[in-house]
């Protein structure tokens, strides 16, 4: 027997919108983290390159408007709310905002295809915490499955990787390098998760998607002490190894671990490894995010529905099967 909800809970990561908003945003994200006063200052002069503003918040106004014209061609008939971990509009304060409203069961789906303690569990805490800070008023939340299989992120996935290829001329197109990349993870918490597998999963179902062009997968935008194992190859040194063969003059670079587009796409990916191409001589595209895709907006209403309607199809594609909608216990504890 299905539960009943009475509306949708969007949970993002957040981001400045400008300048004044820079360096508070940044504390949030570190705090309680030992990250060097320095590094905080070298991030915000990403920021400042795009004058302040990150493009995460307007990527989920986009989503959440999507969605909403979703919801009111096909149902269910739930408000969507949003609620961001680091920024405004802040999770404590959206959740207060359901409770005056009336709120008292939301479905939340979070900006996080893949399973790790930063794309997964550490959402479900600051959801919780964000419930005590508002009191026995705030509504009880409970957060959809993980999507890194579904065929809606697949095909969302898939559609703007095809939409970049188009880019490379056509004699060059079939001899294209794929390379994936996602948010590197300490490796020590990497191996309390399943999100190795889980993005291979889905660099291999995507790049069947398009026709199987040759593919690896990177990690990106490491921070952390030096001297700590981090997940690996990173995306740089892969670009120069590639190279190095001799045999690459185009390369397509997708984000997929990325839902919408943010700083580690806009500055680390066409900023930074776009300069690096350059040097290298190589021709880099990149693939957009799946962002406001009408394929994504129908997965969320497809993930909606099958908690709704314990008859509804729970979609996933190879052979994992859909990921379960409670995690275990122990899945993906950051130590």
């Amino acid at each position: 027997m299905c539960r009943i909800y009475d509306a949708l809970l969007v949970v993002s990561f957040g981001g400045p919108e400008k300048p004044d908003d820079v360096a508070p945003f940044l504390e949030n994200v570190v705090r309680g983290k030992n990250v060097p006063r320095r590094r905080l200052l070298e991030v915000a002069e990403h920021y400042e390159l795009f004058g302040g503003e990150s493009p995460i918040n307007a990527q989920i106004r986009a989503l959440l408007a999507a969605v909403v014209d979703e919801f009111d061609a096909h149902g269910p008939r739930l408000p969507v709310y949003w609620g961001n971990r680091n920024w405004h509009p802040m999770l404590a304060d959206t959740l207060g905002q359901m409770a005056d409203d009336g709120i008292r069961r939301a479905l939340a789906f979070v900006t996080s295809a893949f399973g790790s303690y930063p794309g997964c569990r550490q959402y479900r805490e600051d959801i919780e915490r964000a419930r005590r800070e508002v009191g026995d008023a705030a509504p009880e939340v409970d957060k959809l499955r993980l999507f890194y299989n579904h065929p809606g992120f697949i095909e969302a996935m898939a559609d703007r990787v095809a939409a970049a290829a188009a880019l490379i001329p056509e004699p060059r197109r079939a001899l294209a390098r794929i390379v994936f990349t996602a948010h590197s993870l300490p490796l020590a918490m990497a191996r309390r998760c399943r999100h190795e597998a889980q993005l291979r999963e889905a660099c291999r179902l995507v790049a069947e998607w398009v026709g199987g062009l040759d593919w690896r997968l990177a990690y990106q935008s490491r921070s952390g002490r030096p001297t700590e194992p981090w997940l690996e190859p990173d995306v740089g040194d892969t670009l120069v190894k590639l190279h190095a063969t001799g045999a690459v003059s185009d390369v397509l670079i997708v984000p997929i671990g990325f839902l919408v587009e943010t700083m580690e796409t806009v500055f680390d990916l066409d900023i930074e490894i776009g300069s690096l191409c350059d040097h290298l001589g190589i021709n880099m595209v990149r693939a957009a995010t799946p962002g406001a895709h009408p394929r994504l907006a129908r997965m969320i209403r497809e993930l909606v529905e099958e908690r709704l309607d314990a008859n509804a199809p729970r979609l996933a594609l190879g052979e994992d099967g859909p990921w379960p909608d409670v995690c275990p216990e122990d899945c993906c504890r950051p130590d």
